[in-house]
């Protein structure tokens, strides 16, 4: 079992820059891809980010790609989600996930 908890979230006008946490516990953290999903109003849940376990490796979606920065600290099994040059349309709830696991999401909302 593995329990994650997101923080972070909030209002923002567009340009300006939000970073999530999620922190996990329960199992090996370490040994674990963690990622990002978001879900807007109306539309399905969709990948933000991923980042590998081994060799931190990143990958991201093209509509954050050069604007969102995922990263983790293993020894305080949390992962972050640095985002920069805030759009409307990345307004959404942020979901942190690992495996089949998945937080209770944190609320992002951009204005224009």
């Amino acid at each position: 079992q593995v329990q994650l908890a997101e923080s972070g979230g909030g209002l923002v006008q567009a340009g300006g820059s939000l970073r999530l946490s999620c922190a996990a516990s329960g199992r090996t953290f370490s040994r674990y891809t963690m990622g990002w999903f978001r879900q807007a109003p109306g539309k399905e849940r969709e990948f933000v980010a991923a980042i590998t376990w081994n060799d931190f490796s990143t990958h991201y979606a093209d509509s954050v790609k050069g604007r969102f920065t995922i990263s983790r600290d293993n020894t305080k099994n949390t992962v972050y989600l640095q985002m920069s040059s805030l759009k409307p349309e990345d307004t959404a709830v942020y979901y942190c996930n690992c495996a089949n696991f998945w937080g209770q999401g944190t609320q992002v909302t951009v204005s224009s």
